[in-house]
């Protein structure tokens, strides 16, 4: 299959839209730029195109995709009625980086809900994966643009050595703006829980005066005894090939000087803030960023590159467990393969 490359980074083509939206009412898959990540996506109405998608990832088919609409008419096919507290975080964190389990209705293929009764509802708020599911006039299934297990495509130059030759159309918008996928929650007992942590925090959601609590599986692992109602809670996944550690203390010299004690007489590389970046031992290291945000953004990126280095092992700066740093905690987490120390 040859791929249909489309660049919009440097100037936005609406009638190169309105060719990968015709391509997805064809049962084709079209990677496209999110606010989080990159997106691998199909008509979830098609239950076909939907089963090319975990082809293409590798995926397993116990793993729900997320539905992606650009409006809430659009929500009204896919679901039963939202209750009140479902309604307001509805009208609170749409559009934007935020998955909402509802209640699906018989018009969503098994393949996209993994054979579940709920479905992940998401809108993006970026404006050209907003006007591909307009022009589509369908709803659009769609994980992150990864081989499954490998961190989540945030540069269409990774995305395009795992899925040229292997999607209809590639659409460039350059790098992505957060960085980690959306949070997704689910409404139980009139709580909000939430399995996958994203740029919406706990403490977001709290603020609508909404009891929150965080899923068991988020900060370990998971143990096989419920189904896996969110992408990202059961599978390895965000994983370089290189063997990774994550190191946290709420001491940040403790913290230092575990990892110089680790990475001493070896082969290793450190990833860490900057402010941290000269107290490391060791020329193998990479900066993450300065503040969560802007490490949220370069972790997947950073993650891809560790390869690169040719080291026996990684060692990871762990973040706090709170805000952005439980999400930033969830993924690395998963990279190491829960491989951590904590002092």
């Amino acid at each position: 299959m040859k791929t249909k490359y489309i660049n919009l980074k440097e100037e936005y083509n609406e009638e190169k839209i309105k060719e990968a939206a015709q391509d997805i009412l064809n049962g084709k898959l079209v990677i496209f730029p999110t606010e989080t990540v990159y997106g691998i996506g199909a008509n979830a109405l098609n239950d076909n195109a939907c089963k090319n998608i975990f082809k293409a990832k590798g995926r397993a088919g116990d793993n729900p995709l997320i539905v992606h609409v650009n409006n809430v008419d659009m929500i009204k096919q896919l679901v039963e009625e939202p209750n009140e507290i479902e309604k307001t975080l509805i009208n609170t964190f749409y559009p934007g980086p935020f998955t909402l389990i509802l209640k699906a209705k018989n018009i969503i293929p098994k393949s996209v809900t993994a054979g579940l009764d709920t479905v992940g509802i998401r809108m993006p708020s970026n404006k050209i994966a907003s006007k591909l599911i307009e022009y589509a006039g369908v709803p659009i299934a769609a994980p992150s643009a990864n081989v499954s297990g490998r961190p989540s495509g945030t540069k269409i130059e990774d995305i395009l050595k795992e899925f040229d030759g292997k999607v209809s159309t590639i659409i460039d918008d350059g790098m992505v703006d957060i960085g980690l996928e959306s949070t997704v929650v689910r409404v139980i007992d009139n709580k909000v829980r939430i399995l996958r942590p994203g740029k919406i925090t706990k403490e977001d959601i709290e603020k609508l005066r909404i009891e929150v609590e965080i899923d068991k599986n988020i900060l370990g692992k998971y143990d096989g005894k419920e189904k896996v109602l969110s992408p990202g809670m059961k599978y390895r996944h965000y994983a370089p090939n290189t063997k990774c550690m994550m190191v946290y203390s709420k001491n940040e010299e403790s913290m230092v000087n575990k990892i110089n004690e680790l990475i001493s007489g070896k082969n290793a590389l450190v990833v860490c803030r900057d402010k941290n970046f000269d107290k490391y031992a060791t020329k193998n290291k990479i900066k993450m960023g300065s503040s969560l945000d802007e490490m949220a953004h370069n972790i997947f990126s950073i993650l891809r590159q560790v390869d690169n280095y040719n080291v026996d092992i990684v060692i990871i700066e762990g973040m706090q467990k709170d805000g952005l740093g439980l999400a930033l905690n969830n993924r690395l987490l998963r990279a190491c393969e829960y491989n951590y120390i904590e002092i």
